[in-house]
């Protein structure tokens, strides 16, 4: 039998796309445990039991209400007899144990999720990296604290190493001395409880040292809490995999974080602010988070913050999420930022083994930051970091279609009619031309209802039109294709642009770079690869589009002449990519 036991209440944020600042604690902090929750919590005296006597302990040691100065969620029946399996679990297991036995929506709306413990110890190598410890086994410099701990997992090989690097000091000391040099915060009281248990099972050892007269109960190194709280004492390193989603702020919060907000809040991007501001001075940021923040709209003013004080150590891609995150669809990184003055960023990718990918200047400031994900686009942005334009630069502006057509189901038609206008969709554009997709047949045409519905809707000059989402099988991401003047012609004088297309148009009578051969640079290997070093998933956004890097006028006038094949040599070379012809 289980019952609930008071927990104080705090603040947290729940995740949604309507999330909001909500209460959890005394509100129910058992409310949205499943059954197989319940019955993980349950189980965990009993792997106490077993991990304590396997460290050589008896009598009250192995009673974990006993050991650990750490009160449940839940009011613990009688322990039930251990499965024979989970005797053998890591703590690490026992963790991502509580977590998947979390129904699907409780972990997305809390944004609750487990860190596997292949990221946690590339993490903490990287944090060592950027701390400058440089030896195998070193003690903590200082305070290291995870504001979102869950279970636990990011503060375990930080704790081992410490512990492993104490066994010359006294081990009373050694656990004494634990609560300032490790912190874990969260708002969930059950996971706080979870990660409490695992964390003081790698004590044991220290805690056999200790005459048996001279213990007394293991310190808890998690607190149920605000994990965006302000005011907590400086660290010398953050250590996070924070929730993601957008959330509602309050005028006060709005406020706090207005320097790192650039329109909708989200959750990681606050944690990655508050951690930043929270370290001391030598401190360190380390953080899983997805990659959107190195180069989305929404994260521009977050990049600009964070390099105001800090540099980028080092940044490794989630290259297989498959085998080590299913849970995480986005692109994911573990990014690390210094108070210690870094010119280079090591760049690494994780997949089946870690590979070193490059050395980079360290990026700075709010536009997007160009990161190679694999060793072969390190030449390209290598190379486009020097170049000096941009599409605004030539005078170029990119626009995304603004036909949502679930927003217009009715005014969508398979034929033409008087006020009905040809759309463009995304299956258009392939292969490099635009053309009548047999896909979209049966909704080929718009209904415009009024001059100002045509204002917004009809594109009536040429443009360059690119998919603004491809398909994971598809060979390229960047697919480009032309809008002529003779195809708009041949369509009646307009078309409806839909909104996964990206529409490149002037923004000057006479753009310095012309439209045929905007195209065709689009259009190359090299311009694809550059473009998964800015964005790393399937999207492709307007404002992503222009941050690409073009060449200087000079190198441009020069291609406006070739061919094809030469073009594709041409910007190859100035790409860093001679004789590469496929991406």
């Amino acid at each position: 039998m289980t019952t609930l036991v008071d927990i104080p209440q705090v603040l947290a944020r729940p995740l949604g796309p309507r999330g909001s600042r909500g209460l959890v604690g005394s509100a129910d902090p058992a409310a949205e445990l499943t059954p197989v929750a319940t019955a993980v919590l349950a189980a965990i005296p009993a792997w106490w039991s077993a991990r304590a006597a396997h460290a050589g302990l008896s009598g009250d040691w192995l009673d974990v209400h006993y050991a650990i100065d750490a009160t449940p969620p839940l009011v613990l029946g009688e322990a039930p007899p251990l499965e024979p399996d989970w005797g053998l679990l890591t703590a690490e297991q026992v963790g991502a144990a509580y977590v998947e036995s979390l129904a699907s929506e409780t972990r997305a709306r809390h944004g609750r999720h487990y860190t596997p413990p292949e990221l946690a110890t590339e993490l903490w190598a990287m944090t060592k990296t950027a701390l400058g410890m440089k030896q195998p086994i070193m003690p903590l410099p200082g305070l290291v604290r995870d504001p979102a701990c869950g279970a636990g997992a990011l503060l375990l090989p930080a704790l081992r190493e410490h512990l492993a690097a104490s066994t010359m000091i006294d081990p009373r000391l050694v656990l004494n001395r634990l609560p300032a040099l490790i912190e874990g915060i969260d708002s969930d009281p059950a996971a706080v409880w979870v990660a409490n248990v695992a964390l003081a099972a790698e004590m044991l050892p220290t805690l056999m040292r200790i005459p048996a007269a001279h213990r007394r109960p293991l310190p808890t190194l998690a607190h149920v809490g605000d994990g965006l709280a302000p005011g907590r004492t400086p660290a010398r390193a953050v250590v996070m995999n924070p929730p993601y989603g957008r959330v509602r702020l309050s005028k006060e919060d709005r406020a706090r974080f207005a320097r790192s907000l650039y329109g909708h809040a989200n959750l990681y991007g606050m944690f990655m602010a508050a951690g930043a501001e929270s370290l001391d001075s030598e401190g360190v940021l380390s953080a899983l988070v997805p990659t959107s923040f190195t180069a989305g709209r929404y994260f521009e003013a977050l990049r600009g913050h964070l390099t105001t004080e800090l540099r980028m150590s080092g940044v490794a891609f989630v290259a297989d999420r498959s085998g080590v995150f299913t849970s995480v669809l986005q692109e994911t990184c573990l990014a690390t930022f210094a108070h210690r003055r870094i010119r280079k960023t090591a760049v690494r990718a994780i997949g089946s083994a870690i590979e070193d990918v490059a050395t980079i200047a360290s990026p700075t400031g709010g536009n997007p930051w160009i990161l190679p994900r694999r060793s072969d686009l390190a030449p390209v942005a290598a190379a486009a970091a020097t170049m000096p334009n941009t599409l605004a630069s030539l005078g170029w502006k990119v626009s995304t279609g603004p036909l949502v057509w679930n927003r217009r189901k009715d005014d969508l038609s398979a034929r033409p009619a008087s006020g009905r206008h040809p759309i463009v969709w995304a299956a258009d554009i392939d292969g490099g031309t635009v053309h009548r997709d047999a896909s979209r047949a049966s909704t080929r045409y718009l209904t415009i209802h009024s001059e100002r519905d045509r204002k917004v809707m009809l594109l009536t000059e040429p443009a360059v039109l690119v998919q603004r989402t491809t398909a994971p099988e598809q060979q390229r991401r960047l697919v480009v294709a032309e809008l002529t003047d003779d195809y708009l012609t041949r369509i009646g004088g307009g078309a409806v642009i839909e909104n996964h297309v990206n529409t490149i148009r002037p923004i000057r009578d006479a753009p310095l770079l012309s439209r045929p051969l905007l195209t065709k640079i689009l259009s190359t290997t090299a311009l694809d690869k550059l473009i998964r070093c800015i964005s790393g998933s399937v999207a492709l956004s307007a404002y992503e589009l222009e941050s690409i890097k073009l060449p200087d006028l000079q190198t441009l006038h020069a291609w406006e002449e070739l061919g094809t094949e030469e073009l594709e040599r041409a910007v190859a070379v100035a790409y860093g990519l001679p004789g590469q012809q496929t991406s």
